[in-house]
């Protein structure tokens, strides 16, 4: 089991205290989360792409570039790169460029996101948004593996004639995971192209998204693919890790629920209202080391995930407890889980199974 933390770079008031940082200081933030997520053992760190509502992550390209020159180790992701509405030519450059940078640790992952005002905002139609998807991926996949690309124009990507991107990236292709947060298309997506999949599982209840994950596997066997290489990753909800049960939910509680009211739209409503029905029935993972390591086990035997990501909600609680709430995850919980799926993998009945 690996490990990884997404910052999609919330800019909103602490719902308790109606602080808010500056922008500066918002990705200082993200930045710092990263070098201690690589001191802790974490092995990836994933930057998210937004272009509407109130977050800073529209150019992860540049906050990864930041992260790749104050870290060596920790692997590089983005949850997720927003294709649909992005030139694949940019894209393949960009990402190309903090692979080389990185010397080579860039993952990507892409979706068509879960914005709908960002359509508008680059001239594109909501409706085209899984067309636009596909088409600039297939794109995409040959401008990394190819030189000289020829591609007729299609009513969602321009005409290339003998187009090489540079740089190149470091060591052939990154690997390229696809984002699945309610549908099955993008997991269909994955499937065809033989890809790895990363489902949100991060609002709703626990058997939505089951259902992605084994369309998934379902569709990945189906396209001839070696069912051993159907890696899946998973999210997390909310997710904050303290000394005691007790500690996690009075500190945390009002800011969840705080967060759920403010965010209850389609796309991001949740049926978990409050932070006790959250952590009994949802994904959130609030509590105890213990306590969160429980429930990732639980997942781990729906999922069978190779994968786990975990997102901090970052300024919406002080600096100084998001940290204790990183260093708890990554000293006790992370290594319990590893050490307790490694068992599991290697005992005759997992075997056999």
């Amino acid at each position: 089991m690996r490990f990884q933390i997404l910052d999609i770079v919330p800019y909103v008031q602490n719902p308790v205290t109606e602080r808010l940082v500056s922008p500066a200081e918002r990705l200082d933030q993200t930045v710092e989360f990263a070098r201690r997520a690589e001191r802790l053992g974490f092995d990836a760190f994933a930057v998210g792409e937004r272009h509407a509502g109130h977050f800073l992550s529209s150019s992860p390209t540049v906050l990864l570039g930041a992260i790749a020159a104050v870290t060596s180790t920790i692997r590089l992701q983005t949850g997720v790169t927003v294709l649909s509405v992005l030139d694949p030519v940019r894209v393949a450059e960009d990402f190309a460029t903090i692979d080389q940078l990185s010397r080579g640790r860039l993952d990507l992952t892409i979706g068509k996101g879960n914005e709908a005002a960002q359509f508008p905002l680059f001239g594109l139609e909501i409706d085209d948004q899984w067309e636009l998807l596909a088409d600039r991926y297939a794109l995409l996949r040959r401008l990394w593996r190819e030189t000289e690309v020829d591609w007729d124009a299609t009513p969602y990507t321009r005409a290339q004639r003998g187009t090489t991107t540079l740089p190149r990236p470091y060591a052939g292709a990154p690997r390229v995971w696809h984002g699945s947060a309610t549908t099955l298309a993008s997991a269909a997506l994955a499937a065809r192209w033989g890809d790895p999949l990363f489902s949100a599982n991060a609002i709703q209840p626990l058997p939505n998204y089951e259902v992605l994950v084994r369309h998934y596997r379902d569709e990945y066997a189906r396209h001839g693919h070696d069912p051993r290489f159907a890696y899946v990753g998973a999210g997390a909800g909310a997710l904050f890790v303290a000394d005691t049960t007790r500690q996690a939910r009075e500190l945390y509680g009002p800011v969840y629920e705080a967060l759920v009211a403010a965010t209850n739209v389609p796309g991001n409503n949740s049926p978990f209202r409050d932070i006790d029905h959250a952590i009994a029935e949802g994904p959130a993972l609030v509590g105890s080391p213990q306590q969160v390591i429980d429930k990732i086990l639980f997942q781990h035997e729906i999922f069978r995930h190779d994968r786990f990501l975990i997102q901090f909600s970052v300024g919406t609680l002080p600096h100084d407890r998001m940290l204790r709430s990183i260093e708890l995850f990554g000293t006790e919980v992370a290594p319990a889980v590893r050490a307790e799926v490694a068992r599991r993998k290697a005992s005759p009945a997992a075997a056999a199974g």
